[in-house]
Order: C-alpha cells, then structure tokens, then sequence
C-alpha cells in the first residue's frame, strides 16, 4: 500500500504543519482559537510523521497509528468548538444544538478510541474493518456538521476572520470522508486518494497561516520585494497551467483515437500560444501586481498619520493661506509633490481657477462646463497622468486636455473633486520632487482625500454664499423699514392735499398742516440721516426721554382720527432711554394699527403702569381682534399682513424688534370680535424708580389682570 509518493506526500504534510505549529506557538497564542490551532497543527505533524515511519520502518503499528489518526481528527473538531466559544456573543447556534453536537463528537471518538486502544495492548480484534471506516465517515460528517453550522450561524461581517480556518478544516474532513466512503464502497482505501492525502493536507497549510497572521494583524517578520512575489506567482501559475496541459494533453491523445497525436500537437500549440500571451499582456501582468500589493505587503502610507495632518491641516478656521491652497497642498504631499492648481465650479457652470502654487498657469484659464476633460470626469472617476498621456494618449481614449491645464508647464496628475456624484472641480498636481511608482495604493488614497477636501470646499463656498445672502437680506429689511416710513408719511400728507381745498380758509387746519408738514420733514431727515449713518444698538446713542410725555403727544397726534384713543388716568412721569424718533415711530404704528381695527364707535383705551424696574403700556381696543394661532404665526413675520396690498406686514415686526434691543417685549392678547390689547414693556432709566410700596404693586398687577381679562 505504501510507496515512494506516499512518503513525499506525507513528509511534506508532516513538515507544513510542523512549520505552522511552531510559527503559531512562537507568534500567536493569546486567544483560544490560535491555542487550538497549534494543538491541531502539532498533532497533525505527528500523524503524518507516523505514516512516514510506517512506510519506512514499518512502525508504529497499524494500531497506534490508528489511534494518532483519531487524535488528529478529535484535535480538528476540538478547534471547531474553540471557533464556536469565541463566537458565542455573535453566533446564533443555540447551546442544545451545540451539546448535542459535542456529546455526539466526543462520544464517537471516545469509542473509536476505547476500541483502538483494547485492540493495541490486548491484542485482540474487537471491531472489523467496516466499523472503523463507519467511525471514520461519521467522524468527517461530525466535523462538516460543526464548519456548515459555525459559517451558517455567524454574521456576515465576521466571517471575514474565519474564512480560511473553515475552507481548510471542511477540506480536511471532506477529504477523509470522500476517500473512507470509497474504501467501504470498494473494500479497501485507493491509492490515489492515500497518496494524495498528505499533498492536499500539506497545501491547506497556507490557509491556516494566512488567517491567524490576518486575524492577529502582526507583521510577518521576513520582507520579498513585489517583483520577486510577481516572479515567484508567475512561475507557479506557469507550472500549475502546464501541469493542467500535461493532463489535458493526456485526455486529449485518449479520446482521439487515430487523430490522438494531432490533435495533442494542436492542443499543445494553442495552449501554450495563449500562455504566453497572458505572461506578456501588460494588463494581466499589472492586474497581478495589484493583486500581490493588496495581499502580501504592507501598505505604502501609515493611513493613521496622513488622516491626523490632512484633519489638521483643515481643522484651522483662519483664511492663511486660504482653503483652495491647503487643498492643493494636502493633494500634492500625498505623491511627494509641492506644487498644484485647483478649479471649482462657478456660477456661470464654467470652472474657475481658485488657487495656484508653485505653478505658473496661463493666461486664460477657464474650463468650460462642456469640455471633453469635464464630459470624462462625469462618466468616470480617473486621475489623469499627464506622463502618461503624452506616451499614450490612445489609453485615455485621445481625451482633449484643456489649455488652461495642458498649457500649465511641470503639471501632472488631474484629480477630479466629486461632491457626491457630481462633478465640483478639478485639481491639478505639478511634477514631485523625485520619480514615484503610482499604483492602486495611491489612486485610493487620493480619491478619498478628493472627496473629503471637496465637501469641505462646498461647505466653505455655502457660508460665503449664506453670507451674502444675509448681507443683502439686511439691505432689503433696511428698506423696507424705510418704505413703511416713507408710506406713513406720504398718507399723511395726502391727506393734507385732500383736505386742503375744503378748509384753506380755516386757521386750525393751517396750524395743523403746519405741524404735520413739519413732522414729515423731521421724519425724512432722520430717515436721511439714518441711511447716511445707520442707528447703533450702544447705549450712548440713547437719551431719556419721558414716555408719559410722548405718548401724551401722540394721542393728541391721532385725535384727528376715529375713534380717538385716550389715556386713562393719571400716570406718574416714566423715565426710559430710547431713541425719541424710533420710539415714536413704533408707538404710533401701534396705536394706527388700534384705530385701524376699530370701528369709529368703538374706544382705544391706553394706560400706563410703573412695576419693579419697568413701565409698561397698554394700548386696549374693541376691534375685529385675532385668533391666536395668527398672534404666534403671523402678527410678528415680516411681511406678513392682514391689510392685503395696502400694508407690508412690517410694522409690528419693526415695533417688537426695537422694543426688545431696548431690553423689553411686546406681549399681545386678543379675541376675535372683542378687541386686542398690546402689552408693551420698557426698562426704566433709573431702577429706583420702579420700588414701590407692596400695596402699589399689588394694585399694578390687580390693574394689569383686568386689562388683560377684558379680551
């Protein structure tokens, strides 16, 4: 049974594993899995060692060397159930089904076990052949059982970290049983599958070494430079491709019958023709390359270290030097270049130059949004190397290279800037300081960093847009304050013009027009002066005014009109600091706002109360009212109005806006059909004024109530 193949085979297995062993042992022992792993690992060595004695020496025995062989089964399952322990937050195989499992495992090789041992030291035949090769399937079936449960049970996230450890241990068991299934169905195990046994054993070795080295993310202590993996890849892909036409040949010349050797020759010819095609095609040679970078060596760039500098580098709010020129400084370190040029979008859909560092760009530099250079940007997500286009343009599909860069000297990678998929802009990175090999390394890292920089870039241009937005925004409220005052004057004095043909000959209407005519002038020179020199919110440019006084005056200002407000009481003087114009304004708006709402036989009734540091006004009318939903909604928007086309809806945003930079409020409340009463509130000039006696104060709030209760 045993022959010179068997004892390579299993040589090379007892040597792999032996291998593995100690390189786990000496690297990888900190979790249950790798502790495992070793177990399995040495006692595979040794059985495979034990099989190479037999075949030499002829010992150990059958016996013994049974019983090694169910070692080494028992100590694969034994990994299995380590894979299931460490993943038992994870995994959704329940503790029954587990159990049941173990029991099962530890049962079977117990027996197998007992049975071997009795028939090794007392020499007697316990089981036939037949049982030991039922043992055996069951034991491979146990062990296909526990890999099906543990890959079908854990989540697809983590079965990255298994994936290899559950390839070779399934292949292991699947092996034996293929091989243990033919020998019962034939009475004896083939020589093929026992002679091939040790080679498939000893090829899984990479794959356990692959996971616990991934798995424990350590660095493999000996370094191979990509060229000689690429060689060594080669010749093995060679080798294996002729061994696969060795056979293919073989096949070939036995079902061909009288053709049999030409049609070797031709299957030779044509294989061996489209070998060498692939050996010399330029892109499966770099589709390798790739490949042996991203799976055997270490990464060009500590990731960890250039996101920290680009975080800082982008962390600083100050505009030296500006965002665009940090940019192309970030994009340029990354391929050990200190030069470059960026293009963003603008509000013509054309792409204008936004910085430029070390690199002399010429004099028009724009980018049409329908150049071909965009158009290949929007389909896909390349860099440009301009090297390489000028050797080999027909690889870039002869794209035309816009002048703005083509004609930029020492210039050489184009980046695009997506902002999500679409396109925001264009980078360019001048020639680095010494000659680098790009590869897919490089082309990653570049196009993150791209798009990170380019959201930062949208967000920068978004605030400068939001800042003229309210840059203007404030001009347009400005001018709508100055329009409101504009249209209050211009009603009073067309009502003047209206009037005036009736009572020209009345000297109360002359002193009247007089005063009004006078108030309209000294309204538009403030509005003049406040445009020339707009109010500050300082206090120096508040002076005392006595708010009894005023809004004396400005009910004598609207007696003129129905229903006349009237001041109920007699109210103390009310110190407080405001611009007198402003506050005029505001106040009067208010009442306007009464009368217009009241029916001439209706009454505006204004009081006026003193209470701890604040005066407070109530202005008190019988008119249409309003709902609350339109007091919280709408009577404080801007623009908002409830005379149609006649008003702007800025008055009573105007009149509480000064109010509170005056450090008080406007409080409203209102019935529809009853009438409404506004509540203004100022701080007094001098707090001392406002301390009263408790029964004051008392009658201050019993007042207020009923003013709020009669809406």
């Amino acid at each position: 049974m045993f022959s010179n193949m068997d004892v390579l085979s299993y040589s090379l297995a007892a040597i792999t594993f032996g291998l593995l062993a100690v390189l786990v042992a000496t690297r990888y022992l900190r979790r249950g899995v790798d502790r495992a792993l070793a177990l399995a690992a040495a006692v595979t060595a040794i059985w495979a060692a034990s099989l190479v004695s037999q075949s030499l020496w002829g010992y150990p025995g059958f016996n013994l060397r049974y019983l090694i062989e169910l070692l080494r089964d028992a100590s694969w399952i034994y990994l299995l159930f380590a894979l299931l322990k460490d993943g038992l937050r994870e995994s959704k195989l329940t503790g029954k089904v587990r159990q049941v499992i173990g029991a099962t495992a530890a049962t079977l090789i117990v027996v197998l076990v007992g049975i071997g041992l009795a028939e090794h030291f007392a020499q007697i035949s316990i089981a036939t052949g037949k049982v030991k090769l039922l043992g055996q399937i069951g034991i491979s079936l146990l062990g296909l059982s526990l890999v099906e449960q543990i890959w079908r049970n854990s989540p697809s996230f983590g079965r990255s970290s298994i994936k290899y450890i559950c390839i070779g241990v399934a292949t292991i068991f699947a092996f034996d049983f293929f091989m243990y299934a033919d020998a019962l169905l034939f009475g004896q195990v083939a020589d093929s599958f026992w002679n091939a046994r040790g080679f498939v054993n000893a090829l899984l070795t990479p794959l356990f070494a692959v996971n616990v080295i991934n798995t424990r993310k350590q660095p493999v202590d000996f370094q191979l430079s990509r060229s000689a993996v690429f060689h060594a890849g080669t010749l093995i892909f060679a080798g294996g491709y002729l061994l696969f036409l060795a056979l293919g040949g073989y096949y070939v010349r036995v079902i061909g019958g009288d053709w049999g050797d030409a049609l070797q020759v031709l299957f030779f010819t044509i294989s061996l023709v489209f070998l060498v095609t692939l050996l010399l095609s330029r892109r499966i040679r770099s589709k390798l390359m790739v490949l042996i970078s991203q799976n055997f060596f270490d990464y060009k760039y500590d990731y960890r270290e250039e996101w920290l500098k680009m975080t800082r580098e982008l962390a600083d709010l100050s505009d030296e030097p500006p965002l665009p020129q940090r940019v192309i400084r970030i994009l340029a370190g990354l391929v050990e270049s200190n030069s470059g040029a960026i293009w963003l979008i603008g509000e013509q859909d054309a792409y204008i130059l936004k910085a430029a560092v070390n690199l002399s760009v010429p004099k028009h530099t724009m980018i049409d949004n329908d150049s071909e250079l965009v158009r290949f940007f929007q389909n896909r997500e390349w860099i440009v190397d301009l090297h390489e286009y000028k050797v080999d343009p027909v690889s870039y599909n002869l794209l035309e290279i816009p002048d703005a860069i083509s004609k930029t000297p020492d210039g050489w990678l184009i980046i695009p800037l997506y902002l999500g998929n679409e396109l925001y802009g264009m980078a360019l990175v001048g020639n680095p300081y010494a000659r680098v090999e790009l590869n897919w390394e490089n082309f990653d890292l570049i196009k993150v960093v791209a798009r990170q920089t380019t959201n930062l870039l949208a967000q920068a241009d978004a605030q400068n847009r939001l800042s003229r937005a309210m840059q203007f925004e404030a001009v347009s409220k400005a001018s709508a304050f100055m329009v409101h005052d504009l249209k209050t004057v211009i009603a009073q004095l067309s009502l003047l013009v209206k009037n005036a043909p009736k009572h020209r000959n009345n000297p109360a209407f002359i002193d009247d027009m007089i005063n009004t005519t006078e108030h309209a002038v000294r309204k538009m020179s403030n509005l003049v002066d406040h445009i020339r020199k707009p109010a500050t919110e300082d206090d120096s440019a508040l002076a005392p005014i006595n708010l009894t006084q005023l809004v004396e005056q400005l009910i004598a200002h609207h007696q003129h009109r129905l229903p006349a407000p009237h001041l109920e009481g007699t109210p103390l003087d009310a110190m407080i600091k405001a611009d007198e114009e402003q506050l005029r304004s505001v106040l009067g708006h208010l009442i306007q706002n009464a009368q217009d709402a009241t029916p001439p036989d209706g009454e505006i009734i204004l009081t006026l109360k003193i209470a701890r540091g604040n005066v407070v006004l109530f202005i008190q009318d019988t008119g249409t009212g309003m709902t609350e939903e339109f007091i919280s909604s709408q009577l404080f928007k801007p623009f908002a109005s409830t005379k149609g086309l006649t008003g702007m809806g800025i008055g009573a945003y105007q009149a509480r806006e000064y109010v509170q930079r005056l450090g008080g409020n406007i409080d409203v409340t209102s019935e529809p059909g009853l009438g409404s009463c506004f509540s203004v509130r100022i701080p007094l000039a001098d707090a001392n004024q406002g301390k009263a006696t408790e029964e004051t104060e008392r009658l201050v709030s019993d007042n207020y109530e009923s003013a709020q209760g009669a809406n």
